[in-house]
């Protein structure tokens, strides 16, 4: 019997976002939900709270996203998802460190492109204070 062959891609995937970026605790996405700034947009809000790392403190910004069923199927859900951490991937550095952002995306992110999530995150976040 004869293997197939593996080909491997051309060019690597680029990461999304950060792993270490990411917002994993119910208490971080709870805590930022309550008490962060709001910014909202027809298709996304934003939640953001600033803390201003001390030096030598080592706080990471974390970003955490909501999508409800709201939005639709589970491939919808995930692919507004993957829209999202891949925008934030390129502004989680214009944020101040050690800050913690939730993005909430509403039913209309579903049908939006790329273009109008990314100019609805801007207003949003500086809406809320991070840009």
């Amino acid at each position: 019997m004869i293997a197939a062959a593996r080909v491997a891609p051309s060019c690597p995937p680029e990461p999304l976002l950060a792993r270490s970026s990411r917002m994993r605790s119910a208490e971080d996405f709870r805590h930022t939900i309550r008490r962060g700034a709001r910014g909202a947009q027809p298709t996304l809000v934003t939640h953001v709270v600033l803390r201003p790392s001390v030096p030598g403190t080592g706080g990471h910004t974390s970003v955490g996203f909501v999508v409800s069923k709201g939005v639709g199927s589970a491939v919808d859900r995930n692919r507004v998802k993957r829209q999202l951490r891949h925008l934030m991937r390129e502004r989680v550095d214009a944020l101040p460190t050690g800050s913690r952002v939730v993005v909430r995306a509403l039913p209309a992110a579903n049908g939006a492109g790329s273009a109008t999530l990314a100019e609805h995150l801007d207003a949003a976040l500086s809406r809320a204070g991070a840009r």
